[in-house]
């Protein structure tokens, strides 16, 4: 039996000899460097820390006087815009007084020109006096009041939805909802023209964005269909994962309306949920100011949210959320600016329901604000230098250059001596602004002209007049 064992240890050897011999070049050279790198680790010195020299008070106080801290922000220069604003005395209605001089105003986005209404300050007034100033604790610490609740059944019910939900800042609306729903992990559609209060709910829903060219359904149908494929991979993952397309009635940053009924198509094909930022188009399009589904002609319930703030049309504070009761309730629970801001103060909200009142009373307002806007739209084309943006019935219009200088800042600085020129004769124009560093699709600058329904046919007439002298005094 040892004998055995002995010529089966050899014939191991052998074996091991033979396939040294036979093993590639690259191999032996590879194992070689690896058992001297082993050899050399086992036989190295250890490595000591040099010990550390305590500084003598002298010393610390030297370095202490020598150090420098970073600016806690960037160096701005005192001529930047932010640092350099008008001052408006009394209300930016009709006619506004900035800086001491009295213009007609096309920069406020008091579009049906409630702002200085007798009725809605009345209503405020007497809100004012049975309620106070304001609420001093958010929804579901007694922040919610009779009133509160009286004007989100009348959102609701004006929007012929099952229910509605109001937030005390029109900015937030947008912002908490969006991450009330999408999550990480979750998929969103969403525009790149998207104004900067939906880039902040999709930031903090910290979910997959995928964008898609400015109201291009192509290219989001290219997205879907990409996306499609994926979920056809990994199955399992696609169950769990929720998908929305994003997208504004009438777009802040551009003023074009979005294509919805193609929207819908896209969304029942692929199975995603819409949700839809009405801000600009609320108050405005539709034959009773419903928005973009009743300029369309579309079954709201065909739109999973609806988004809006009541700082335009309305004339008061805040936003509201309208859709299917169980849409909205989850928000009571997850809607962050809801939850954790003050509530809104009663004298906006009884502002808002008697602005409600007037919407409803007077249908025919909505006409009469969309053929402003077409004039208007009309009087401004092919002005040297200046290109509009946005569709004829926009109450937000855009002037664009032309052509570029090749700098953002020299473009800018062109279009605020326009907007100057402007001012010196009457007429308040602004200049759209933006968190540079912060805008995921940054819009080229520009002039926002906003129409009214205060406005007569003269002072649009004549604001175009101004504003195209002023484009050829400055430009050429």
């Amino acid at each position: 039996m040892m004998a055995a064992a002995g010529v089966g240890q050899q014939w191991v050897l052998v074996e091991m000899v033979q396939a040294f011999y036979e093993a590639p070049a690259y191999h032996l050279i590879l194992e070689g460097i690896l058992i001297l790198w082993i050899i050399r680790l086992l036989f190295s010195k250890t490595y000591k820390l040099q010990e550390r020299s305590d500084l003598t008070p002298k010393e610390k106080e030297e370095l202490i006087e020598e150090w420098q801290p970073e600016p806690l922000v960037p160096p701005v220069s005192k001529d930047h815009p932010a640092l350099n604003y008008s001052v408006v005395s009394g209300p930016p209605s009709h006619k506004i007084i900035v800086n001491g001089k009295e213009c007609i105003n096309f920069a406020s986005f008091n579009f049906l020109g409630l702002l200085d209404n007798e009725r809605v300050k009345n209503a405020a007034q007497a809100s004012l006096k049975k309620y106070g100033v304001g609420t001093c604790g958010p929804r579901g610490f007694y922040g919610t009041f009779d009133v509160h609740l009286e004007l989100e059944d009348r959102l609701a019910k004006f929007m012929r939805t099952e229910e509605s939900i109001m937030y005390s800042y029109g900015f937030a609306t947008i912002a908490s909802a969006i991450p009330a729903y999408s999550k990480r992990g979750d998929i969103v559609f969403v525009d790149e023209a998207a104004c900067f209060a939906i880039q902040k709910g999709l930031q903090a829903s910290r979910s997959n964005i995928k964008l898609f060219k400015h109201n291009d359904m192509a290219d989001l149908e290219q997205l879907l269909k990409e996306q499609e494929l994926e979920d056809q991979k990994n199955p399992r993952k696609a169950r769990v994962t929720r998908r929305f397309i994003l997208a504004e009635g009438l777009y802040m940053n551009t003023g074009d309306i979005c294509p919805l009924p193609e929207l819908i198509k896209l969304k029942y094909k692929y199975k995603v949920r819409i949700f839809l930022e009405e801000s600009l188009s609320f108050g405005v399009l539709g034959e009773h100011g419903r928005g973009v589904t009743e300029h369309f002609g579309i079954n709201i319930d065909d739109i999973d949210l609806i988004s809006a703030n009541m700082e335009n049309s309305l004339a008061s504070i805040g936003g509201f959320c309208c859709g299917r009761s169980f849409v909205i309730d989850h928000q009571r629970l997850s809607g962050q600016g809801y939850c954790f801001s003050a509530s809104l103060p009663p004298l906006l909200a009884a502002a808002a329901i008697e602005a409600l009142n007037i919407m409803e009373e007077n249908p025919d307002i909505f006409q009469v604000l969309r053929e402003k806007c077409k004039r208007i739209h009309k009087a401004l084309q092919r002005i040297s230098g200046l290109v509009v943006v946005g569709e004829s019935f926009s109450p937000a219009l855009h002037l664009q250059l032309e052509e570029t200088t090749g700098s953002r800042e020299n473009d800018m600085k062109l279009l605020k001596r326009i907007v100057d020129y402007c001012m010196n004769r009457g007429i308040a124009l602004t200049q759209a602004r933006y968190l540079e560093k912060e805008e995921k699709c940054l819009p080229p600058p520009s002039i926002r002209v906003v129409v009214t329904v205060e406005q007569t046919e003269q002072e649009l007439d004549n604001a175009a007049l101004i504003i195209r002298e002023a484009a050829q005094s400055v430009l050429n």
